[in-house]
């Protein structure tokens, strides 16, 4: 049996399963009750995840180095609490009374109000190589020396050559990149920036951030704990904030979450409107949505047993699904009020609609889940559950209106409803099938120069890494913490390469120094950290060296030197005089950070970023993540950096490796499943060219409105793909029916076509009003590419059709029969 009767069976298949329902819309409705509630049960527990490491595959090995960095050490980032509005001296008494009382809260592990430098400073000889002391020690005798030579009335000296310096900032030069000296940092010793009138205290949670509930609570103590304290003392107008990465993912969380009530709201809202405009009957609205309604509860009942949450894209598939299901509901209830117009018995007209229209959204649902398939093939998790989401919604759509509509149908014609006589060829589109067979040279001409003048636009499309434009920093929040790490002169959340020995440290250090040496002003590395770094070797060598320094200064006459010596003279004094020190003698707060919380012995070397790279700028990070990964142990294993910039550069390089093998699988898929089921490879062939050409002119509309791709918007493209194929699908259908005219069937499948474009795009409309700049992205594409397919569907492609069929009839090869009156008829 050919691949036309294969068809032909399914259509009458499906057109006996509605009549069915239709005639029996009990067992239909209890069935469709049944598997509601039970969806509902499912979807119950699900919830929304805004952290970006749950987008990629749990076994990457980024994941599960963030994993273990959080197992060990926590979250990266603080609490952090910022005092505004008062005067220098007012900040720094808020931030000295203020810490210890923090500290003492459950969650909080240890507090910073002050840099570190009292400590470094007193002691920075340590940190000087035994090579330099023994330079500055030569330094020092050469001037005892030549103090000792003026002071001798016999000697004199026979040229006027300057006394030997005893200035040492050559060698304070060479040791300014080090880690103690950045994390001393410049300017106050409190986080304070006069400017801005405020100070900066951070608080260091013991769980990680990743985990929304905690987040929740260590920050709600930190809040409730600031309510109830005084401010007054510290000056009128005086105030807190609290920012850091628990407050931004909190916040982040909140933004989304409402984004999704609102855009599935506004959604709901501008479908019932349209559906309002269409139908012109709130029975035809209800008849449309209730097939959508529970086909989107039975789909987020597998969505719940499948996941268990939804994350950033998948939140919003809700809206999108119901705009796309609603494009099902309004061919099939059109073509069924159609047939009611034109005399035909309730029963009859069910199964003729889902004999042919039925058949016709099936085959549109079937691609548009194959086009969606096609995302599950990409490793980046936020496109494979969408794909797979999305394609169990479209194909539960076309279940849930082949089981409730006919039944609803037969209820209503059970009391009596008798829809309104509908005229197919009346309204715009009507005048728009009288106009076009006159107008269609002209009218494809216009069409196909717009097209191609996209399509040579196309190539100049570009990316965009900057994961900044994709999330929404004007919360109060996300800006205070840019400030806040201004005055910090480094980022709150290094990179971390988790260690297991002193010597796996101790190689890491090395080659990431040697890195950053050999890329010098390229370099993407800012500094390295390590504990070891931190308590230096060779301390009792050291030590010996310091006394003798210290023995020799205490000879020279401070008054004797020039004055910007004698500052330099006094502060080597101190220095030299301070005693060995060990790990546990560090400032807490940087002891703190190399502590693991599971007792575990392993170290951290922390990695911040620099050379003018921000971690949320996503082509630096990718720069940074290639420089600090990939380490080369001894023992011939390899280890990487760990971090949330670092799954961002996974994501960025996933995407860019997969986007093309993704549209190609997507238009192959589409492309097969059409051939099979369409039977033919050239009607296939026809009913793509529109969705073709959408979406190759959307791309050069994008170059020329100055619009970019990024890793969430570039998924828009085989989502159009899958969307928009059903509508030539349904005018070829059409117009393939013995004794169809043009007239007729443009008016009624062009008012379908265009109002299942619009529901389409409704749910993506809902994007463009979100906060969020990176669903924003996904709505404006989306709504440009609906816009395009549809001036290409209703009036470039019937144009071509004309052309086409008044070519084969000049030329013969289709006759003229009253069946199939002319175009122009």
């Amino acid at each position: 049996m050919d691949e036309k009767r294969w068809s032909e069976r399914f259509e009458g298949a499906m057109g006996r399963l509605a009549a069915r329902n239709h005639r029996r819309p009990f067992q239909a409705l209890l069935l469709t009750l049944a598997l509601t509630v039970a969806g509902i049960f499912c979807a119950r527990t699900l919830t929304l995840s805004a952290d970006f490491v749950g987008l990629l595959p749990k076994n990457f090995p980024s994941v599960q180095d963030i994993d273990k960095l959080r197992k060990r050490f926590g979250g990266q980032g603080n609490v952090v609490v910022v005092g505004m509005g008062a005067e220098p001296e007012a900040l720094k008494r808020f931030a000295d009374d203020l810490a210890p009382k923090l500290a003492a809260l459950p969650e909080i592990r240890y507090v910073t109000q002050q840099r570190p430098r009292s400590f470094f400073e007193e002691h920075a000889l340590y940190y000087v190589d035994v090579p330099d002391l023994k330079v500055i020690q030569e330094r020092i005798d050469a001037r005892i020396a030549w103090e000792k030579e003026q002071a001798n009335p016999l000697f004199v000296r026979l040229d006027d050559a300057p006394p030997p310096s005893v200035d040492f900032s050559d060698i304070e030069q060479k040791y300014s990149g080090s880690a103690n000296q950045r994390l001393s940092g410049q300017g106050d010793l409190y986080y304070l920036d006069t400017t801005e009138r405020m100070v900066v205290v951070m608080a260091k949670p013991r769980g990680s951030a990743a985990d929304l509930d905690y987040s929740k609570v260590v920050v709600g103590q930190v809040e409730e704990f600031l309510a109830k304290q005084d401010l007054s003392k510290y000056g009128p107008g005086f105030k807190t904030a609290v920012t850091g990465t628990y407050k931004k993912k909190i916040d982040q969380q909140r933004v989304i979450v409402q984004d999704l009530a609102s855009a599935s709201t506004l959604a709901m809202v501008l479908l019932l409107a349209y559906l309002a405009f269409h139908f012109r009957s709130a029975l035809a609205v209800g008849l449309t949505m209730a097939p959508v309604l529970a086909g989107l509860g039975w789909t987020y009942g597998f969505v719940g047993l499948a996941y268990g949450q939804v994350n950033l894209l998948t939140g919003f598939l809700a809206a999108v699904l119901g705009g796309l299901g609603v494009e099902h509901g309004i061919h099939l209830l059109g073509r069924y009020l159609h047939l009611r117009g034109e005399g035909e018995t309730s029963e009859a007209a069910i199964a003729e609609s889902f004999r042919h229209t039925g058949f016709s959204a099936l085959i549109a649902a079937m691609v548009a889940a194959l086009t969606f398939l096609s995302l599950a093939m990409s490793e980046f998790r936020a496109f494979r559950e969408f794909g797979i989401i999305a394609a169990v919604g479209m194909l539960v759509s076309i279940f849930a209106y082949l089981l409730i509509l006919p039944a609803l149908l037969g209820l209503a014609s059970r009391f009596g409803w008798a829809p309104r006589v509908h005229q197919g060829a009346s309204g715009p589109l009507g005048l728009l099938a009288r106009w076009l067979p006159r107008s269609y040279r002209g009218v494809g001409l216009v069409v196909g120069v717009g097209v191609l003048a996209l399509v040579s636009q196309a190539p100049r499309v570009s990316f965009n890494y900057d994961s900044r434009t994709l999330e929404d920093y004007k919360q109060a929040s996300a800006v205070l913490d840019q400030k806040v790490n201004n005055i910090l002169g480094y980022s709150q959340t290094p990179v971390v390469v988790l260690t297991d020995s002193l010597e796996m440290e101790r190689e890491v250090v090395r080659q990431l120094e040697a890195r950053k040496a050999a890329r010098g002003k390229e370099s993407t590395i800012d500094f390295v950290n390590a504990l070891e770094d931190l308590v230096p070797g060779q301390q009792a060598e050291k030590q010996a060296i310091l006394q003798s320094i210290a023995a020799k200064l205490g000879k020279l006459d401070p008054e004797r030197l020039p004055e910007d010596s004698r500052a330099s003279l006094l502060r080597a004094l101190h220095m030299a005089a301070a005693k060995p020190f060990t790990e546990a003698e560090l400032p807490v707060g940087v002891r703190h950070q190399f502590e693991s919380l599971d007792g575990s012995t392993g170290g951290a070397v922390l990695v911040y970023a620099g050379g003018g790279v921000s971690l949320s700028d996503g082509e630096g990070t990718r720069r940074f993540a290639k420089e600090v990964r990939g380490l080369q142990m001894p023992d011939g294993s390899q280890v990487s950096a760990a971090g949330e910039a670092l799954i961002l550069a996974d994501i960025l390089d996933m995407v860019a490796r997969e986007g093309p093998r993704i549209l190609v699988a997507a238009v192959l898929s589409v492309l097969g499943a059409m051939w099979l089921t369409l039977g033919r490879l050239r009607t296939a062939l026809i009913c793509m060219l529109p969705t073709l050409l959408s979406v190759v002119g959307l791309v050069g509309l994008m170059s020329v409105l100055g619009l970019q791709f990024n890793y969430l918007n570039i998924m828009v493209l085989p989502v159009l793909i899958g969307t928009t194929v059903d509508a030539g699908v349904h005018l070829v259908q059409r117009l393939g029916e013995p004794g169809a005219d043009f007239i007729s069937v443009y008016g009624e499948t062009g008012r379908a076509i265009t109002g299942g474009l619009l529901t389409s795009a409704i749910g993506f409309v809902a994007l463009i009003l979100a906060k969020h700049p990176g669903l924003n992205s996904i709505g404006d594409l989306a709504n440009l590419g609906f816009g395009i397919n549809l001036v290409v569907v209703l009036l470039g492609f019937p144009s071509l059709l004309l052309m086409v069929e008044r070519w084969r009839r000049r030329h013969g090869t289709t006759p003229e029969t009253p069946e199939e009156p002319a175009p122009e008829a």
